[in-house]
């Protein structure tokens, strides 16, 4: 038989129809060129299926074998890059089966027995998709371990912290730091819980309807180490709600690494020159030669756009179909490979790049000081002497305005100049005005003191290993 004469065999809709498909249908509808990326997962998916039919004697034990060899033989082409991918068999499930064929004969046509391309797909992309999920995780711990070793050498390091981009109140720029420590860690929960979705088998739904042929579904799940099996064929054929939470819980990393983008390319802008990225991540000007921009975290406040745009198109593309399967889901493939490929390559390069911040605490604590950040401390001092905190926030302000108006802090007002605002403030009202007494005083779980952000270091480790 010839190859031609295989390919066509493949489609095993082909007899059916009195014309061939046209060129441009045939480029419109193909997803070979995008969806080949599943090889490693059909193949052993199939593999598990083969196997599964040899033991309900479905195939032959012959026939088990020569599928083994011959799909031993496809992985060794693909990885050598000798495998000839062909538009006209539409996607990596008929290339891989028509190969088979062409390789071990009739064997290669029993391997779909019980078994239809719509939940065969199904199972590859959950297959492949967990897998990485799993990358992803441990992408996300070494980020948070990045962040970590930066929060530890800068637990005493002063960082005005901001409301509204106004300051606020000084915090260790450790503790800051550890608040996207929090994100990740939150975002690698996600994760692992979605997992569990991800990780049900679709395989034995066939079409639509399950199968008459006596499949043996939990043992599939059992080769390839899925939680459980999809329990509605329907279901199990037809929804790509688990790509879509994947999207989901991707978009709500990529705000948080956004997030943090923001602030580091603000921390590097002349205005603040709170830290330095690595020429690395850096880019010049095409005219400005002074100009070192910070293009990595830029782009990947972009990129976040990209993925959510992803998460939106997958909702949509879902919304409005019927039961089962219809064409639309193979539209599911190229936002999530994006969103995969996205998220993996943006958290290593965050890694690398946030090991490499250089810190100017002069620059932070300057900042801190222009910003009347212990102005709460004094309120607090107040409200410790005795006065409702409403009352001592009106004394303060009083406070505050006047510093203002003479150019100074309120740590430089004297002392008999502070009594007029209360007579209950003494000498020790300049401890609690310095922006290391105001970092020490948040000596709380959860707070900002060094002691606190060392200990939350500690906790960090040990979870993340």
């Amino acid at each position: 038989m010839s190859t031609n004469q295989l390919d066509k065999k493949s489609q095993a809709w082909s007899a059916l129809f009195s014309e061939p498909m046209s060129e441009l249908v045939k480029r419109y509808t193909a997803s070979v060129f995008f969806d080949k990326r599943l090889w490693a997962a059909d193949i052993q998916g199939s593999l598990a299926h083969a196997e599964m039919l040899q033991a309900q004697g479905l195939i032959s034990a012959a026939d088990w074998e020569a599928i083994q060899k011959g799909m031993a033989q496809i992985r060794s082409e693909i990885e050598a890059g000798t495998f000839e991918w062909k538009l006209d068999l539409e996607d990596v499930h008929l290339n891989i089966e028509a190969r088979l064929t062409q390789l071990v004969g009739d064997a290669g046509k029993r391997l779909h027995t019980g078994r239809s391309r719509n939940d065969q797909v199904a199972t590859d992309v959950r297959l492949w998709l967990r897998g990485e999920i799993d990358e992803i995780g441990v992408l996300l711990i070494e980020l948070q371990k990045a962040l970590v070793d930066v929060a530890d050498k800068n637990a005493d390091t002063i960082l005005p912290g901001f409301t509204h981009l106004q300051v606020a109140q000084p915090v260790a720029f450790g503790h800051h730091l550890l608040a996207y420590v929090e994100m990740f860690a939150r975002d690698a929960e996600r994760m692992i819980d979605l997992r569990k979705r991800v990780n049900r088998l679709p395989l034995g739904s066939a079409a639509l309807a399950g199968t008459s042929y006596p499949l043996d579904r939990e043992r599939v799940a059992r080769t390839l180490g899925f939680e459980a099996v999809c329990q509605n064929s329907l279901d199990g054929v037809s929804d790509r709600d688990f790509a879509i939470e994947f999207t989901a819980a991707a978009s709500l990393l990529m705000v948080h690494v956004s997030r943090l983008s923001e602030e580091l390319i603000l921390w590097m802008s002349q205005s603040f020159g709170f830290i330095d990225l690595a020429d690395r991540f850096c880019t010049g000007s095409s005219i400005m030669p002074q100009k070192k921009n910070p293009d990595v975290p830029e782009l990947a406040r972009g990129k976040t756009g990209r993925v959510v745009g992803h998460l939106m198109g997958l909702i949509t593309l879902m919304k409005g179909q019927p039961l089962a399967y219809n064409k639309d889901n193979q539209e599911d493939k190229e936002p999530l490979f994006d969103t995969v490929d996205t998220l993996k390559d943006t958290l290593r390069i965050f890694a690398e790049m946030a090991a490499g911040i250089t810190v100017k605490p002069e620059a932070m604590e300057r900042a801190a000081k222009k910003g009347y950040a212990t102005a709460t401390d004094l309120a607090d001092y107040l409200v410790k002497k005795g006065l409702p905190f409403r009352d001592a926030h009106e004394v303060v302000a009083h406070a505050v305005k006047d510093a203002i108006a003479a150019g100074v802090d309120l740590s430089e007002l004297p002392l008999d100049k502070l009594k007029t605002y209360n007579p209950a403030i003494e000498q020790d009202v300049y401890e609690v005005l310095s922006l290391r007494g105001s970092l020490n005083a948040r000596n709380i779980l959860g707070g900002t003191a060094p002691e606190q952000v060392r200990a939350q270091v500690a906790r960090h480790r040990t979870r993340l290993g």
